[in-house]
């Protein structure tokens, strides 16, 4: 199965477990991007509507597309109460644009799954002139200390490897800014970094890394043993931890080629 398919498994385990994003954040993106009421905002990879809920409060219409059939089926039962918001079960590259302009396309964790040859190509096209492109996503930056060592410990028992978090793309070092210059259909990438916190017990973390793309990906024995000795990890510090966060936002205007 393709890694960004996974999710589809978890959606409502996704929905319970996975953070919103800071409020502070949203409203940059609605600031930088100038949006007025009733204004139409495409969202690439909804997942269970964790961002789309956030946009969708700001009386913006909102078209968010899912490949995952359970991801949209969730998301829908998120959404229920919003009448401005449009779900499709699509991936973006089979998406059929048709003539649809926009001047704003989110993507919340969700854009490093997109094909290269897609990404900035399709969203230029349908971009209205000057429409912006804010691509973000969490970060874990810093688990405590005795955890930190003894989750090493596990995964390299399990798994052979460890090394940063598949969410570590979004950090200023990861491909984002480059992805954008490279394309050459977007202006100056402007980079703004949220900090948190978010308070564990041992299921919550458990939970969430039932919905982390590298974790599902191992076989169901070889995941829940892992999980298992996480959890006496956890159990062993107290049962709860807290984890210091970065949401980190790249935007950037559609400049017509050749500008």
């Amino acid at each position: 199965m393709e890694q960004r398919f996974t999710f589809n498994q978890v959606a409502n385990v996704y929905r319970e477990t996975r953070p919103g994003y800071p409020e502070a954040l949203i409203d940059d993106v609605v600031s930088y991007a100038k949006l007025k009421p009733s204004d139409t905002v495409l969202e690439v990879g909804c997942g269970t509507g964790q961002a789309t809920k956030s946009f969708a409060t700001r009386d913006l219409q909102i078209l968010a597309i899912d490949p995952g059939p359970e991801m949209v089926r969730t998301a829908r039962e998120t959404l229920a109460n919003f009448t401005n918001v449009e779900l499709l079960e699509t991936t973006f590259e089979d998406w059929p644009a048709h003539n649809a302009v926009f001047p704003l396309i989110i993507a919340a964790q969700s854009w490093h799954w997109i094909t290269p040859e897609a990404r900035f190509v399709k969203a230029a096209e349908v971009l209205s002139p000057n429409g912006s492109l804010a691509v973000f996503g969490h970060v874990p930056v810093g688990i405590p200390a005795p955890l930190l060592e003894r989750f090493k410990g596990i995964f390299l028992r399990h798994t052979g490897g460890w090394g940063t978090p598949p969410e570590a793309w979004y950090l200023p070092s990861g491909p984002f800014k480059h992805w954008f210059d490279e394309s050459r259909l977007f202006g100056a990438v402007e980079h703004q970094c949220y900090s948190w916190k978010w308070q564990h017990t041992t299921s919550s973390y458990i939970n969430f890394l039932r919905t982390r793309s590298d974790v599902r990906m191992l076989t169901p024995a070889i995941r829940e043993e892992l999980l298992g000795e996480i959890a006496k990890a956890i159990d062993g510090e107290g049962g709860e931890f807290s984890l210091d966060y970065e949401t980190h936002l790249y935007i950037a205007r559609r400049v017509d080629h050749g500008d």
